[in-house]
């Protein structure tokens, strides 16, 4: 799997996902720049941390122009309840159909690389003191599609050209709040086809 990158320049398939709470999520979206980002599985307190960072700025990327759209490999049913104070949209792909069109790997280094340790530390021990004040739910012992997941990060046009893109080398190697409203600041949205 993930043996085609999409690199900037790239078109994407215009299509409707659906959002684990319901609604249709247009990618890409006619009307504005789609942050579109490969987390890993339903409950992943790594995954979590980061997209706690994204909720507690979304209304700056929202200003900025970006729809944010997250992608699980986790059943819908399973990822809801890890998910439903968010303010974007998420989508399940438990099939991994979007992580093979564009790319995104599973590998060792996701958990092994030296660099991924101290966000893991630090991930868990938010998540237990989550899971102690009843905030969050503990993810399941053997996750839909594993646990060696990498994090990828697309910035996409309203006519769906790929602007930038990350593919993570391990799994806290994402895009920052900071980084995702610079790339959205340099890129010139060219306007929807019709």
């Amino acid at each position: 799997m993930g043996t085609h990158r999409m690199e900037p320049g790239a078109v994407v398939t215009r299509r409707e996902l659906t959002s684990v709470l319901g609604g249709k999520v247009p990618v890409p979206d006619p009307g504005r720049l789609v942050h579109l980002q490969f987390r890993r599985f339903a409950g992943c307190p790594v995954c979590n941390m980061h997209l706690r960072s994204i909720a507690r700025r979304h209304a700056e990327i929202e200003a900025a122009g970006v729809h944010e759209v997250a992608v699980f490999h986790s059943p819908a049913g399973e990822l809801a309840e890890h998910v439903a104070d968010l303010p974007f949209a998420v989508v399940a792909d438990p099939g991994r159909r979007l992580y093979a069109e564009f790319g995104v790997e599973s590998a060792p280094r996701a958990l092994l690389s030296p660099r991924a340790w101290g966000p893991i530390v630090r991930a868990v021990l938010r998540g237990v003191w989550g899971l102690l004040r009843g905030r969050d739910r503990a993810p399941s012992r053997s996750p839909h599609g594993g646990r060696l997941g990498l994090p990828a990060d697309f910035l996409i046009d309203p006519a769906g050209r790929i602007v930038a893109g990350k593919y993570g080398e391990h799994v806290y190697d994402q895009w920052s709040v900071d980084e995702i409203l610079a790339l959205a600041a340099g890129a010139r949205p060219a306007p929807a086809a019709g």
